[in-house]
């Protein structure tokens, strides 16, 4: 009686969950399948696997991918390295810890657009941004980062964002950790490092994982920084999958291969977070 009455209270959520991700997804499938460009209403044949053949041969292809995968593990590596160590330096008690703590963790709370236009006029423009006076100050003509570097200068913005939500997790997990075990190695003669290495590093192996799976869910699908300061160029120099899809939907208006473009980039994605998760969990917990 119990569970029949939880299964009724349940069911309107579990309903509106199912409603909220099979329809857009059967409209995408659908839509994938059909010549559906904006421009020749009306000329809606079937197609069949046609679409998903253009998007694969789109000049861009190959590097959007690559440039995809190249953001997501830089910015992973950059962001949970990074995270780890300033975690493990601010958890310690100094003074102005909480002054500290905020100013780390205040990036995240920034809009990507916002991030993108203060990277792009404040610390990367070549004639008064802050970067181009720290190189004239040395005596090194300024840099246009943008243009030399966008993939780069894409990486940095967006690690800058996800650096303190890693932080935001691996400071509230290393509250938890045991001060007893801590004392007993001191005791035992383990230095700095070795707590570091054999207790510290193992008790943060789950929120390593979480962090790694939840910001591979939103790198995948990075867009504003692109868009911004970019525009995936020069060429596709700084195009990844999801600005690809942009393009192919609202520049070049054609929703059919943009479509299968969209379940490509779901497939890509989970693949990638699978084999992410499982080597974080394995290197982590040996």
């Amino acid at each position: 009686m119990k569970r029949s009455i939880t299964r009724l209270l349940m069911a309107p959520s579990v309903i509106m969950l199912l409603v909220w991700m099979i329809v857009p997804l059967s409209m995408t499938i659908y839509f994938s399948t059909i010549r559906y460009n904006l421009l020749y209403p009306g000329q809606n044949n079937f197609v069949g696997l046609m679409n998903y053949e253009f998007f694969i041969t789109d000049p861009g292809f190959i590097t959007a991918v690559a440039n995809t995968l190249i953001l997501l593990i830089s910015a992973l590596s950059i962001t949970v390295v990074l995270g780890v160590m300033l975690s493990a330096l601010i958890d310690k008690p100094f003074f102005g810890r909480s002054i500290v703590r905020v100013l780390l963790i205040s990036p995240f709370f920034i809009m990507p657009t916002v991030n993108a236009l203060i990277w792009k006029n404040m610390m990367m423009n070549p004639v008064y941004g802050i970067f181009a006076w720290i190189s004239q100050s040395l005596g090194f003509q300024p840099i246009d980062w943008l243009g030399t570097y966008p993939l780069m200068s894409v990486i940095i913005m967006v690690s800058w964002q996800w650096l303190p939500f890693a932080i935001l997790v691996f400071v509230t997990a290393l509250q938890s950790q045991d001060t007893e075990q801590k004392e007993a190695a001191q005791m035992d003669g383990a230095t700095g490092w070795h707590i570091f290495r054999y207790l510290t590093i193992p008790h943060l192996a789950r929120p390593i994982a979480v962090v790694v799976m939840i910001e591979t869910i939103f790198l995948l699908a990075v867009f504003a920084e692109i868009f911004v300061t970019t525009g995936g160029g020069p060429g596709y120099a700084s195009t990844n999958l999801a600005y690809l899809i942009y393009n192919q939907a609202l520049l070049q208006y054609d929703v059919g291969v943009a479509s299968a473009g969209g379940l490509f980039a779901v497939l890509l994605a989970n693949i990638v977070a699978f084999f992410l998760i499982r080597a974080v969990g394995k290197n982590l917990t040996v």
